[in-house]
């Protein structure tokens, strides 16, 4: 039996020398909506909520003074390539509208990977957001 019981994702976070630029892709890319963020003073905070679910993401101000890499970017060995992310740490979303949305993310010139699950009817596409954490926006399973 697990230790905890009622367990629901809370919220997502990210660390970020631009809490702005990054909410800013957050809200263009995937919708997401501010919501009202307490003031935790000496640090910049922003909550994002997607508005079709509960999901929240925290994006919080770096600390200058913390050794934790800024993202993946700032890692010793960036992996830049968003061919790698299949098997590689991001987080996914799925949306109805997959092929305007892959368009989208074209038209803006985000670099992208495209597959599919192996049983064909789920479309995926991997990319980075401006702080190279890895992201993934699947299709919903279409109908045989």
């Amino acid at each position: 039996m697990a230790a905890a019981e009622g367990v629901s994702l809370n919220h997502i976070s990210r660390e970020s020398s631009d809490v702005r630029r990054l909410a800013n892709f957050y809200q263009q890319i995937l919708g997401f909506e501010q919501v009202e963020t307490p003031n935790f003073g000496d640090f910049e905070v922003i909550w994002l909520r997607l508005p079709s679910s509960s999901i929240y993401i925290h994006l919080i101000e770096r600390d200058p003074t913390t050794s934790l890499p800024e993202g993946p970017w700032s890692a010793s060995s960036p992996v830049a390539d968003p061919k790698n992310l299949p098997r590689g740490h991001h987080i996914c979303f799925s949306v109805s509208n997959f092929d305007s949305f892959l368009n989208t993310l074209k038209d803006k010139g985000i670099e992208t990977f495209q597959k599919s699950l192996p049983n064909g009817k789920i479309k995926q596409v991997f990319f980075f957001d401006p702080d190279g954490n890895g992201l993934e926006v699947a299709s919903r399973e279409q109908d045989s």
